[in-house]
């Protein structure tokens, strides 16, 4: 399949649901209402935010005259377009480096997001270092070793259990010095409620901004759609310690839901740049709103 169609086959379960209580062609009634908010708190939406779009969603309703359920359906899926569609654009590479720091828990596929990025800007002409500076999951450097190899890009790294602002100083320095176009961070993801964690990488932003000020340009938080509610969690967290530019929302090709990425970007106000729907190289691409509403809420007409 194609990357739509597994997106899409992603997030069946929740397109289904919804597809049924459209479909019934009952009144637009509060059965009606009281359906479609359940769905999309079972999407992981969560029942605050859906409370808030139904209220939103309620007004538009009457204020437009919409009458049937195919017609307030039509309306919530561009409600919910514009919700995910929050731009925050980024300069086209200012001084090199671009730097671009990389965070999120254990698990979610975040050194592999950093292989496919560097597999995109690659493609795009771009010179392109990659930095370890996840020193404490065993692995994670040879790990990040083996994407730089198949990617073509430089790889700065230090021991395991180094100091990760120390390898982050190294790898800013040495992409300065190769006149890299890029630089991509990888961080350490041990659970996001150990203050240490959070220090570290505290630490790293400031040695980060005292060596190059306009860095860094982006700091992307890459979450598992599979996990539900816990991404909110997360990304609050790591939110208060770095400042989170933009999100990475990965597995959408398994258990998701989908309603995440909607509480996300409501939250944060901040954009999802991609999202990811499997193992392959091409299977992380940019995020694009409509058609990731298409795939979870169906085409009805």
């Amino acid at each position: 399949m194609g990357f739509f169609e597994r997106l899409k086959d992603g997030l069946g379960k929740t397109r289904a649901q919804i597809a049924a209580i459209v479909k019934s062609g009952g009144a637009l009634d509060e059965e009606f209402f009281e359906a479609l908010s359940e769905a999309l708190i079972a999407a992981d939406a969560g029942a605050g935010l859906v409370d808030r779009i139904f209220d939103d969603f309620r007004g538009r309703i009457k204020r437009a005259g919409v009458s049937s359920r195919g017609e307030a359906y039509a309306l919530i899926k561009e409600m919910l377009v514009e919700d995910l569609t929050v731009t925050r654009p980024t300069e086209d590479f200012p001084p090199k480096p671009w730097v671009t720091l990389v965070v999120g828990v254990n698990g979610v596929g975040k050194t592999t997001t950093i292989g496919k990025m560097a597999q995109e800007l690659r493609g795009m002409g771009k010179k392109v270092t990659l930095g370890a500076a996840d020193t404490f999951r065993a692995g994670a450097i040879e790990q990040l070793k083996v994407w730089a190899d198949r990617t073509g890009s430089d790889f700065i790294a230090q021991h395991e259990g180094a100091d990760a602002a120390s390898v982050a100083f190294d790898a800013m320095e040495a992409a300065k010095s190769r006149g890299s176009d890029v630089l991509i961070l990888d961080t350490a993801g041990r659970l996001h409620v150990k203050v240490n964690l959070m220090n570290e990488l505290e630490k790293m932003l400031r040695v980060i901004k005292r060596n190059t000020p306009h860095a860094p340009n982006e700091i992307l938080l890459v979450v598992d759609a599979t996990t539900g509610q816990n991404a909110m969690n997360q990304a609050v967290a790591f939110n208060e310690a770095v400042g989170l530019t933009g999100l990475v929302i990965t597995k959408l090709d398994g258990t998701a839901k989908g309603g995440i990425a909607i509480a996300l970007t409501r939250r944060f106000n901040i954009p999802i740049r991609k999202i990811g729907v499997g193992e392959g190289i091409e299977d992380l691409q940019d995020f694009d709103p409509r058609a990731y509403v298409e795939a979870m809420l169906g085409d009805m007409g």
